[in-house]
C-alpha cells in the first residue's frame, strides 16, 4: 500500500506526496502529459527531442546536472508514447534544490540554439545507432507502421525520420513548449523523507507563479479494428532470420488490461512458457522467443519475436506457432499456468515497490490516469483475473484477422 496526499495549485499544477521516513533521501517526479502520439506525422520525434533539451540549461541555471550533483543527486529521464517524465533523486535535506531546478526550467528553459543543434545531433546519432546500426534494429519500426493505419503509435518515439529532427526549427521547439510544458498539463510527485506541509511551500514558493497554459484537448485517430492477417518481409545485415508477430491489445484503463498481461507472461514469461518450451527446448525451430506488451495508454500491442535457428523456414516456424495460440484461444490457460503468471507479476511489483523512485513514477502515471488511488489496485486486479477472464482475452486477441506479421530475412539467403 502506498500512502499519499494529493494537491493542486491555482496554476493547475497537479502535486502528489508519499512520505516514507524510513529513508534518508527524496525524489521528485515532473510527469508532463505529452508523448510521441501528440505529435504531427509530418514532424515526429519532437516530445523526445525535448527530453534532451531539458536539461540544456534554463533562465537561472546554465546546468541542471551540476547544480544537483553538488547537493549529492542524481537525475535521468524517459519519453514513451503516452508520457515524457523527468526525476532526480537527492538526499531529503536538499529538496529545495530540486524544487528550484523543476520550476526553473518549467518557467525559463533557456531555448539556446547551440544547445538546440548540439542536441539534435544527439538524437539523429541515437536514432541511427537503435534502428540503423544494429541487427534487428528497424524490425520494430517496421512493424507499428503495419500493425497501425491511423493512431500515431504507428511511429516510434525517437521520430518517423531523422529529416523531422534535422528539418525542427527554434518556433517549432517554443511552439511545442508552450503548448505541453505547462503547469496544468503536468504532475508532481514528491516522495520519501518528507512532510506534506514542506512540499505544499515548496510547491507554492516554486512553482505557483508559473502561469497556467491553455488547456490541451487530445483528439486522436482511433485505430480501426483490424479485420485481416497483415504480412511483410524486409531484409536486413543480420546473422539469422526472425520473425515478429503483432496483435491489437487494449489499452491501460479496460479491464481487459490486467488479463491480456498474465497472457503475456504464460505465453513468454520464461523458459517454463508455452513459447519458450515448445519452440525452443522441443522443437528447437527458435534459438531465442519472448512476448512483450507495449503498455500503452490507447490499445497497444502484443509482439511475439523469435530468431530462428539455421535451416528453418518462416512458414515451418509460423506453421508451429500458430497452433500453441489456437490452444489459448480454444482452451484457455491451465490453472498453474494462470497462478505462476499471478506469481511473477506480484513478485515483480514488490520488488518495485521497495525503490522510492519506482513508486513516484508509478503515482504520477496513475494520476495521469485520472485516479491516483489505481496504484494500490494493481496487485488486486492481477489477483482477481480468473481463468475466464484470460480466455476472453485470448479469443479476441489472438485471431489470425488481428496479426501483423514480419518476416525478417538475412540478406543473401532467400528461402527457396
Amino acid at each position: 500500500m502506498i500512502n499519499f496526499e494529493k494537491f493542486t495549485l491555482s496554476n493547475g499544477l497537479t502535486v502528489v506526496v508519499h512520505e516514507d521516513q524510513d529513508t534518508q533521501i527524496a525524489a521528485v517526479n515532473v510527469m508532463y502529459n505529452v508523448g510521441a502520439r501528440d505529435e504531427s506525422s509530418h514532424q515526429t520525434g519532437l516530445s523526445h527531442l525535448f527530453e534532451h533539451l531539458m536539461f540544456g540549461g534554463s533562465q537561472h541555471i546554465p546546468s541542471y546536472d551540476n547544480v544537483l550533483q553538488q547537493v549529492g543527486g542524481n537525475n535521468n529521464a524517459y519519453t514513451t508514447s503516452d508520457v515524457t517524465n523527468y526525476y532526480c533523486t537527492l538526499p531529503a535535506d536538499n529538496l529545495e534544490t530540486a524544487f528550484w531546478l523543476e520550476s526553473d526550467r518549467m518557467f525559463g528553459l533557456s531555448f539556446d540554439p547551440q544547445v538546440l543543434a548540439i542536441q539534435k545531433k544527439v538524437v539523429i546519432e541515437e536514432f541511427k545507432e537503435i534502428y540503423l546500426n544494429q541487427p534487428y534494429g528497424d524490425a520494430w519500426l517496421k512493424l507499428c507502421d503495419l500493425a497501425y493505419k491511423v493512431h500515431p503509435y504507428h511511429w516510434p518515439v525517437i521520430g518517423k525520420d531523422i529529416s523531422h529532427i534535422e528539418q525542427a526549427t527554434m518556433d517549432d521547439i517554443q511552439a511545442f513548449f508552450k503548448t505541453f510544458y505547462t503547469p496544468n498539463n503536468a504532475i508532481l510527485i514528491v516522495t520519501g523523507n518528507v512532510k506534506l506541509t514542506e512540499v505544499i511551500q515548496f510547491s507554492k514558493k516554486w512553482f505557483e507563479s508559473i502561469p497556467a497554459g491553455s488547456v490541451y484537448t487530445r483528439n486522436l485517430l482511433q485505430e480501426p479494428i483490424q479485420q485481416a492477417p497483415r504480412k511483410h518481409t524486409i531484409q536486413g545485415n543480420v546473422p539469422l532470420n526472425a520473425l515478429y508477430k503483432a496483435y491489437h491489445v487494449p489499452g491501460r484503463l479496460s479491464k481487459d488490461y490486467y488479463p491480456t498481461e498474465l497472457l503475456c507472461s504464460s505465453l513468454g514469461g520464461g523458459k517454463s512458457a508455452r513459447l519458450y518450451e515448445e519452440l525452443v527446448h522441443k522443437k528447437q525451430y527458435f534459438n531465442t522467443i519472448k512476448v512483450d506488451t507495449t503498455e500503452t495508454i490507447d490499445p497497444g500491442l502484443l509482439v511475439i519475436s523469435g530468431v530462428l535457428n539455421e535451416g528453418i523456414s518462416f512458414e515451418q516456424a509460423e506453421e508451429s506457432l500458430i497452433p500453441i495460440l489456437g490452444e489459448l484461444q480454444y482452451e484457455g490457460l491451465t490453472v498453474q499456468e494462470l497462478a505462476k503468471a499471478k506469481n511473477q507479476a506480484e513478485t515483480y511489483l514488490a520488488y518495485e515497490a521497495m525503490d522510492l523512485l519506482h513508486r513516484a513514477q508509478k503515482l504520477a502515471m496513475a494520476t495521469l490516469l485520472g485516479d491516483t488511488s489505481l496504484v494500490n489496485q494493481e496487485a488486486i486486479e492481477i489477483q482477481n483475473t480468473t481463468l475466464e477472464d484470460v480466455h476472453h482475452v485470448a479469443k479476441q486477441v489472438l485471431r489470425a484477422g488481428n496479426s501483423t506479421t514480419i518476416y525478417y530475412q538475412r540478406q543473401g539467403h532467400e528461402e527457396q
